[in-house]
Parts: structure tokens; sequence; C-alpha cells
């Protein structure tokens, strides 16, 4: 999953259809040689625009990058989704939720760029804090379903931020940070079910009600 979809409809006016292009060729050569490495010429060259225009959508290759972040963490929270339902069964939605979540986190486009994001703001934090605040008060998917299912009288009292947290970072131990840090290959199908199921199992055990 790249932050900038292929399938999207394309830009009509030429400064958007350029626009869009800078940000896929950052992409292309952030993943592909690192935030240090990546200039603002290869960006041009690889966009096939001049300097100056690159220049005229983003002053500097930091807002750039953190142009990028945000359409990474954006885009992946749009892809988890799924509107609380009342009339079905708490573990049947999560676990969906978390196949969602696990089909996003198999994509080596995703993880490519993650490697890069991650490393950069580690070796930067006050560009992570630039994206942070910029996200404002957005919520993702999980965090919103359990929310309502909170609402619904059918889970305990929690912090719907924290919940999403806990049950997530369940799946990332598997899903994710080995893939980021350990070169892991991706998780099976089989894999991927058993992670899911035995999330969705721990967070229900803690936090349904009987």
């Amino acid at each position: 999953m790249c932050p900038i979809s292929k399938s999207s409809p394309a830009p009509q006016r030429l400064t958007d259809r350029k626009r869009l292009a800078i940000l896929q060729a950052a992409i292309d050569e952030f993943r592909g040689n690192g935030f240090e490495a990546t200039s603002m010429d290869r960006i041009a060259a690889t966009a096939g625009v001049s300097k100056r225009t690159v220049y005229n959508h983003f002053p500097s290759k930091d807002a750039l990058f953190a142009e990028i972040l945000v359409q990474l963490w954006e885009k992946s929270t749009a892809l988890i989704d799924l509107t609380y339902r009342p009339d079905r069964p708490l573990r049947e939605q999560l676990l969906e939720l978390l196949r969602q979540k696990l089909r996003m986190l198999d994509d080596a486009n995703f993880i490519d760029l993650a490697r890069v994001a991650i490393a950069e703001t580690i070796h930067s934090p006050e560009r992570a804090q630039s994206m942070v605040a910029r996200m404002g008060g957005k919520e993702e998917g999980v965090t919103i379903w359990i929310r309502a299912a909170l609402a619904d009288g059918r889970l305990k009292p929690l912090d719907p931020v924290f919940a999403a947290h806990q049950i997530q970072g369940l799946v990332k131990s598997f899903a994710f940070w080995p893939q980021i840090t350990l070169g892991a290959p991706p998780l099976s199908k089989d894999m991927q079910e058993q992670v899911a199921a035995s999330a969705v199992d721990m967070f229900l055990g803690c936090y349904a009600k009987d």
C-alpha cells in the first residue's frame, strides 16, 4: 500500500498532477535510498519536473517527507474501517477489523516506507512531533469501533484509545515489528488468522461483558 494510491482518480489540474508526481517520486526515492541519501534534485529528476517546481510545492525535503508520513498514516487508517453493528457478535466484528489491519501490514510497500519513516523520526524526533500535531484529534477505525461498542454497553469500562493500542500491539508484535526491525518475512495467511484470533480472544477475555 503506497500512501499515494495509483487507483485514485487522476488530478485534472497540471499543478495537482505535478504535486502528485513529486510525492510519488519522493516515496520511491525515500524507499530506495533512505532519507539522508535522497536529494531534492533526485526527486525532481524522478518526477520529471524542475527542481524549482519541487520547491514551489514543498519548501524543503523535511516538509516533503512530513507530508508523506501524514499521507501514510491517513491512508493506513482509512483502510481500517468497519462500522460497529449492535446485532453482530463482537468477536466476528473484531476479527474483521484485525484482518483488515493484517492485510495492510502484509504490503511490502507499506513496510518499506514505514521502515524509512521510523528510522528518520528516531533520528529527528521533532519531525515526528510535527506529524503528530498535524494529525490532530483524528481516530482510526479500531478506536472508533471500540468506542461504539463501549457506548452500546457491550464492553467493560475502558479507555478506547488505550484499548485500541493494546489489541493492535498484539498484532504488530507478530506482523509489523519483526518485519521492520529484523527483516522477518510476512506472515502466512494461516499465521495471520491465528494472530488475529488470539488477539481478539485476549481482548474480549479482558473487556467483554458477560
